[in-house]
């Protein structure tokens, strides 16, 4: 899907976390993230396309640290207010925008990542991104919309992909250089739609390594 209009996630930064649905995925995807590839207390994980850190500080606990990358200030900001308010040591933010060629410094043993990659135009490219950041053997656990409609945001501004085929994701996985490809569904997420009432969507889950 071509959608050159990007959505201002800074303007609505402030709201986002009110919203209970965002709360309700964060918590599920970060569930079966714990379940797939057990963080581990020396774990250095990034988290990229973060938000306001609802998925970063789910995993927070159980890894020496993580940093948390958005092309949103709005996001980090709200991200940095928690980490101060809850006084955590290792959470780090990035400000980083892919899509006009900046980067984070490599060096991960896992990158996390949810409901991001529908918002990237070059799938192969944020792939091949997310090789080079990681540490050999490290692993890669994201979680996005499998195929739908385009009901599933209404507004479809700044997004570039109604949902994914998993084959497909698997063949761009092993042609970035990745191998060992699991996939799995996350979770099932209702919601209500105009004029449609509630539907459901499915939210996969792809783990794999460098």
């Amino acid at each position: 899907m071509e959608q050159e209009v990007r959505k201002d996630f800074d303007k609505e930064s402030a709201q986002w976390d009110a919203n209970p649905f965002r709360a309700k995925l964060a918590s599920d995807v970060a569930a079966v993230m714990i379940r797939e590839i057990h963080p581990f207390a020396d774990m250095k994980v990034l988290d990229f396309g973060c938000g306001t850190g609802l998925l970063t500080l789910k995993l927070q606990p159980l890894v020496k640290t993580i940093t948390g990358a958005d092309n949103s200030h709005g996001m980090l900001g709200v991200l940095k207010d928690k980490i101060k308010t809850q006084g955590l040591t290792n959470v780090h933010t990035e400000f980083v925008d892919f899509e006009k060629g900046d980067h984070v410094e490599s060096g991960y043993n896992l990158i996390v990542s949810s409901m991001v990659a529908h918002h990237v135009p070059d799938t192969l490219a944020l792939f091949k991104e997310w090789h080079r950041l990681l540490l050999p053997g490290g692993q890669l656990c994201f979680a996005d919309l499998d195929t739908e409609d385009g009901a599933f945001h209404g507004d479809n501004t700044g997004v570039f992909h109604l949902g994914f085929d998993r084959q497909k994701l698997r063949l761009l996985l092993q042609e970035a250089g990745f191998h060992t490809i699991r996939d799995t569904t996350a979770t099932i997420m209702s919601k209500e739609i105009e004029g449609q009432g509630v539907r459901e969507f499915s939210i996969f889950m792809i783990t794999t390594k460098k």
